[in-house]
């Protein structure tokens, strides 16, 4: 029998959201490795067509920026998938990243899974008054909400992200499971003496005190406790840098550190390759993640693989994730933190009994986030699609 065809619905690079790339390739590799016998899958992506950002001027704004991406989700990515539903070749849709729903009012029906790391997108329907938004992004929000409630099966990256979708009814609670997510093959704690270097070469000497943040800048990452919290850490040491990965600090940002006496303390750097990012995990003396809500949290994992130490916030998703192997403190709580953050450094200079007990307690919790365990759990949710699929076109 030929192997089923499955196409993997990913977002477009350009929009720079790492963590969603990441999910698309490790599905691809990990199911070719595992399961190349039974599913066939290749990568859906049209090309990112450049249309405002490509004007004098106006082009440079975020306004233009923002505007080709949504030609691009609502537009342009519609019509190239209508062009391959047409030709009947895909058995199964698997689309990597929720936000992009849209696209099943344009799929198949009864041949779609969608991957959902949150509810966030929907926030600004349930909560107006909490998250105003324009009415133009309210009715992008229903029609992928619209698009979400199409779903053959929805997959979770948590209990915590499962709930949320059992809460709002999206489709029946028998076919919303819950799939961890893995970390890279390269995130572990041993050294790479290749992509040591190389972070030495993008941060130089290890001051010892290095701080880190893996993550983009969007509001509930609460970059503003980052910030407050390692103004209290360089008060103590001011040898101690902020290393931020995920891109440059926002002008509103750039602003409060300044006030805070840290701007010349702080590295940014964009999403680097798994490897170098594994390094700089393993360099760094405590990785700080203060986020006020999460789906999952990626970087909670990869710290524990890499031997990191972790700090993070009071949330379902963080406790989900690094159980015991984590200090946690309230969110926003910035005394709290910095009170913890001062002491989890302490253990780590005397490599005290406690920080190693968490260190090796968080590279075996890391284990359990693996890709093959993933593309594993989704060929057993991909037989059950097909197997629905399949008995109601034989009635």
């Amino acid at each position: 029998m030929s192997p089923w065809r499955v196409a993997v619905v990913c977002d477009y690079p350009e929009e720079g959201w790492a963590s969603m790339d990441l999910t698309g390739e490790m599905l691809l590799s990990s199911l070719a490795k595992g399961h190349g016998d039974e599913f066939a899958a290749s990568r859906i992506r049209p090309s990112f067509q450049r249309r405002l950002t490509r004007l004098p001027v106006l082009g440079k704004r975020e306004a233009a920026r923002n505007g080709d991406r949504l030609l691009n989700r609502f537009w342009d990515y519609p019509r190239a998938i209508r062009r391959i539903a047409r030709g009947g070749e895909i058995d199964l849709y698997h689309v990597v990243d929720h936000s992009y729903s849209q696209l099943l009012h344009d799929l198949p029906t009864g041949r779609s899974v969608v991957t959902c790391h949150d509810v966030d997108t929907f926030r600004c329907l349930d909560e107006p008054g909490v998250e105003p938004r324009p009415a133009w992004f309210r009715a992008m929000a229903r029609r992928i909400e619209s698009g979400l409630r199409r779903a053959s099966a929805i997959v979770c990256n948590s209990e915590a992200t499962r709930e949320a979708v059992r809460a709002r009814g999206l489709i029946a609670a028998d076919r919303v499971h819950v799939v961890y997510l893995g970390t890279h093959p390269e995130c572990r704690a041993e050294a790479d003496p290749a992509h040591d270097a190389e972070a030495s070469r993008l941060l130089g000497q290890d001051c010892g005190v290095e701080i880190l943040h893996v993550g983009t800048n969007i509001a509930r990452k609460r970059v503003d406790v980052l910030l407050e919290v390692f103004a209290i850490l360089h008060r103590a040491n001011p040898e101690a840098r902020l290393i931020k990965v995920g891109g440059a600090l926002p002008r509103e940002m750039e602003r409060l550190a300044r006030s805070l006496g840290v701007d010349r303390a702080i590295v940014t750097l964009p999403f680097v390759s798994p490897g170098v990012l594994a390094a700089i995990y393993r360099r760094a003396a405590l990785v700080l993640l203060p986020s006020e809500s999460e789906g999952f949290g990626l970087p909670a994992a990869e710290a524990l693989a890499c031997g990191a130490p972790l700090l993070a916030s009071e949330i379902r998703a963080f406790r989900e994730v690094a159980g015991d192997a984590a200090v946690y403190r309230a969110v926003g709580a910035v005394p709290a933190w910095g009170e913890a953050a001062l002491a989890m450094l302490q253990e780590r200079a005397c490599l005290d009994e406690a920080w190693q007990a968490r260190r090796d307690a968080g590279i075996v919790r890391a284990r359990q986030f693996s890709w093959d365990r993933h593309a594993n759990r989704l060929a057993e949710i991909y037989r059950e699609v097909l197997s629905r699929r399949d008995a109601l076109a034989a009635r």
